[in-house]
């Protein structure tokens, strides 16, 4: 990995540090953005007239300290030298204008990491900004990160995966907003005064996935007495093999939104569907990495076989058990891949020991993302109501709806003379509950998901 290297510091002392994280300004920056977040509200402003809220001079005081801390830290990381000049400007106009509400779009503007995906190399990230799974609050945060871009990736990005503004990273040291499930660094989560026309990058850490997939999947093996077979047995203990499948995994999925037969666009643009559409687009969209995958296995690349085994014992064991059942998307498409698996035999749940045919199950998977490109194909030619209810008989074919929904009685039962939005309101929050199996699961899963928060590679494997 590339280490940047600098001999001389701000203040002119004398150090050569490869890590970011081990030069003392990290620490100091960390402790002062630590003493801001609590003074922070919902929107990222400081409300000084609160009770309990510490003096304008006080966070004037650890704003400042962030400041100082920037400046020593940035010529360690000269590819970062324009975004950190423009950070320390938006942070000094935050606190010029009295700490209202932050806005932190020249910041954003000049921070471009995808420009040079260079693997190894570090930056230093601050931001108002709230963690996609993590804190809801849009305070401010410390992170520092490393771009993970081996060659063999940048190979396929360039050839076979056009994705210019994907950026795989990994954790070096956060504040508190990373402490938690979030496992992604995405420029919409920034506090800017408008967004821009268009965002220029996008980054997950695979090295929380990786960890988190590594602690789980071993634990449910465990449980359900899965015998993996011995390559897929060697995810759960060779972690950079494991951030490899997930960062080509992610790589994939992310382009896989914009591509393909699309009634017009259907997940990234901003709008009220009811939530099985986006499950069923993140599961289309893993499918997708999964058909990538055996057709890269093919071409000899050893990152495709393994992405197929992390996208089906992620989304079987981790995603179905995982966050709260209101409007769980995730969930529910874990749930659906499972059903489907079960209900064409490459799956077996029998003696309390769950067993997968691993070529059939191959099988089983290219069809039902067949079945979904089908249903989007079709999608183009339907009204949008048509397609919410096609979307839900395709679900309902292998997941039971709760025995109290509307939208299982079908068209007649609801008001169509109501917009489309009007129409999600009669979606119940658990439109399919879990089945028994995914009950019991989850209750002997809840306390290994619930130690994966904040994971990083470094962090302690789960006692056994």
């Amino acid at each position: 990995m590339t280490e940047i290297l600098s001999p001389t510091l701000v203040g002119g002392s004398d150090s050569s540090v490869g890590r970011v994280v081990d030069h003392p300004a990290w620490t100091r920056l960390k402790q002062a953005v630590e003493s801001i977040r609590p003074a922070q509200g919902k929107d990222g402003s400081i409300d000084f007239d609160a009770e309990g809220a510490p003096s304008r001079q006080h966070v004037r005081g650890d704003l400042e300290r962030v400041i100082a801390s920037v400046e020593e830290l940035s010529p360690l990381l000269p590819h970062d030298a324009d975004y950190h000049r423009a950070l320390v400007a938006d942070l000094r106009r935050w606190a010029d204008e009295g700490f209202q509400v932050p806005d932190f779009l020249d910041a954003l503007l000049a921070f471009q990491p995808a420009a040079n995906r260079e693997d190894g190399l570090q930056h230093l990230v601050v931001f108002p900004m709230y963690t996609q799974n993590g804190n809801l609050d849009r305070n401010l945060e410390a992170v520092v990160l490393r771009m993970v871009w081996p060659d063999w990736l940048a190979e396929l990005e360039r050839t076979r995966y056009d994705n210019p503004l994907f950026c795989g990273i990994t954790f070096e040291d956060f504040t508190s907003g990373y402490d938690t499930n979030s496992a992604v660094l995405f420029p919409e989560t920034i506090a800017v005064r408008e967004a821009p026309e268009r965002f220029s990058w996008g980054g997950i850490f695979c090295d929380r996935e990786a960890a988190r997939f590594r602690r789980v999947v071993d634990s449910a093996c465990r449980i359900t007495s899965l015998q993996l077979p011995e390559d897929a047995q060697g995810l759960l203990t060779d972690q950079q093999r494991c951030q490899e499948a997930f960062v080509l995994w992610d790589m994939v999925h992310d382009r896989t939104h914009s591509h393909g037969d699309l009634p017009f666009d259907p997940f990234m643009i901003k709008q009220r569907q009811p939530f099985w559409m986006y499950g069923l687009e993140e599961l289309r969209c893993d499918l997708t990495a999964f058909h990538e995958g055996v057709r890269l296995e093919a071409d000899g690349v050893p990152q495709g076989r393994d992405v197929q085994y992390t996208m089906l014992l992620d989304r079987l064991f981790r995603f179905p058990v995982t966050g709260e059942r209101n409007r769980n998307y995730d969930g529910l498409g874990g749930q659906l891949l499972f059903a489907y698996l079960h209900q064409h035999d490459a799956l077996r749940w029998t003696d309390n020991k769950l067993t997968i045919d691993w070529n059939l199950a191959r099988q089983v998977t290219e069809r039902l993302r067949e079945e979904i490109e089908t249903l989007y194909r079709e999608g183009i030619d339907r009204p949008k109501i048509v397609h919410w209810f096609k979307a839900y008989e395709l679900v309902s074919r292998y997941l039971s709806p709760h025995p109290g929904s509307t939208w299982a009685k079908g068209p007649d039962a609801l008001d169509l003379s109501l917009p489309p939005r009007k129409l999600v309101d009669e979606v119940l929050p658990d439109e399919f509950p879990l089945s028994m199996f995914y009950e019991a699961l989850a209750k002997k899963l809840r306390s290994v998901v619930a130690s994966t928060k904040g994971i990083t590679a470094d962090s302690p494997a789960l006692a056994a």
